[in-house]
């Protein structure tokens, strides 16, 4: 445990996390006003910004639901103190779907078997139902994409079908300050072009790694969205900071009248730096997580978490299977740094071995590469089995999701700046049933 800082004993509930419900720009915190005034009151070194007035801290009026118990987890994390595990023995297939890109972060599918996929730097590209990745983006975004931040997720609206919307998360700059916005653009009919629709969230804190910027809908329709600490650790414990999060909004920007913390989107807190989620049948999220690169002397440590409304993850009070009152300790931590990309929930059926298990795109740098992680926990969260695949054979892997024809869905990240960019540039792979 840090000494230097003060440890949660839980969520907090009356003074906890702060947010507000608007159709506009959501206005976070009472001390430092609004997320864009974080810099100055967070000691981030960022220029300090003009503060924005602060929205009216009203929820959503959606009805509470009733809910229904969880069976409780019963797990004991381990530590892995050398390597990932063993090659995987499973067959697999593999296709190479899209190449020529330029870190294709992530994937939205569309109803008519087309794709959005957005690019670090600011493009939003499409492939066509036909298999043909247009060289014209739909859209660019000005983007900030130096170091991990830019143009990040991508999420479709559940009703696209009608409204043609569609959800970008990315890091901005406006006067020398960076901040992370979540915006909502609407697809043109002939889907060349996309047009600026509504600012969900925007301000909170940016830096040139840590900004998270993974987008998904759950199965209850809301949005969640994953906040790195943008470089400060203490922002993810820090109950007037978006940083450290993950959020849970409706289509609209709305707080949810049953987020666990008064008046704000945040549905879980203690995260450094997640990039990957999903959900199990049971209606409990899995997210991944980046272990400390060097703060605190510790490096590596990254996390495969089983978490719920309102936990406290931890960070940067434990890391890797340490505990402490009211803070949840994850099922999976490893010494080495892989570090985790995106995640996805097997549930196809081309690789009927793989149903229902983790699949997680490993990121690690030099001569090995990056490689598709396959994690089985049993139901009270208990890690039954821990192996690799694709390990240095396409570098290193960044998006993991199911597409909606039963394949996995995985985007490489080689021409970040951390790998060499090969003639091909990244590509996007379906994995499915190993050929005859």
């Amino acid at each position: 445990m840090r000494p230097h800082l003060q440890r949660l004993t839980g969520p907090r509930t009356s003074d906890s996390i702060k947010g507000v419900n608007t159709n506009q720009t959501l206005a976070y915190g009472l001390s430092c006003l609004s997320f864009l005034s974080l810099a100055a009151c967070s000691g981030s070194g960022l220029p300090n910004p003009t503060p924005m007035p602060t929205a009216t801290l009203t929820p959503a009026p959606s009805p509470v639901p009733t809910e229904v118990p969880l069976a409780p987890l019963d797990y004991e994390c381990n530590f892995v103190e050398e390597g990932f595990g063993p090659v995987g023995s499973v067959r697999i297939g593999v296709q190479v779907l899209a190449e020529g890109l330029a870190v294709p972060w992530g994937i939205g599918f569309l109803p008519d078997g087309s794709w959005l996929i957005t690019e670090r730097a600011g493009d939003v590209r499409r492939r066509t139902p036909a298999g043909e990745l247009q060289d014209e983006p739909v859209l660019t975004i000005a983007a900030a994409p130096a170091g991990e931040g830019g143009l990040l997720g991508i999420a479709i609206h559940p009703e696209f079908v009608t409204n043609r919307l569609f959800y970008l998360y990315f890091t901005g700059e406006e006067g020398g300050t960076l901040d992370n916005r979540i915006e909502r653009y609407v697809l043109s009919e002939d889907a060349a072009t996309a047009a600026h629709d509504r600012t969900i969230l925007t301000g909170m804190p940016a830096n040139t790694f840590h900004d998270g910027g993974r987008l998904r809908f759950g199965p209850d329709g809301f949005l969640y969205a994953s906040l790195g600490d943008a470089g400060t650790p203490s922002r993810a414990q820090d109950p007037d900071s978006p940083a450290g999060k993950i959020l849970r909004i409706d289509p609209d920007g709305n707080i949810p009248a049953d987020n666990p913390f008064p008046n704000s989107p945040a549905w879980v807190i203690g995260v450094r730096n997640s990039q990957g989620f999903d959900w199990r049948e049971d209606g409990r999220m899995v997210l991944v997580d980046h272990g400390p690169s060097f703060e605190f002397g510790l490096r590596g440590r990254d996390e495969v978490n089983i978490t719920e409304k309102g936990a406290n993850l931890g960070w940067p009070e434990i890391t890797a299977c340490e505990t402490a009152d009211g803070l949840q300790a994850p099922v999976r931590s490893w010494r080495e740094a892989m570090p985790p990309g995106g995640l996805a929930i097997y549930r196809g059926s081309e690789i009927p071995q793989w149903k229902d298990d983790l699949l997680i795109g490993v990121l690690s740098f030099g001569s090995t590469g990056g490689h598709l992680h396959r994690i089985r926990l049993d139901t009270a969260g208990q890690v039954l089995l821990s192996e690799v695949y694709l390990r240095g054979e396409y570098g290193r892997l960044r998006d993991v999701i199911m597409g909606p024809d039963g394949g996995l869905y995985v985007t490489t990240s080689n021409c970040d700046g951390r790998n060499t960019c090969p003639p091909e540039g990244d590509l996007i792979l379906r994995i499915g049933a190993a050929p005859d």
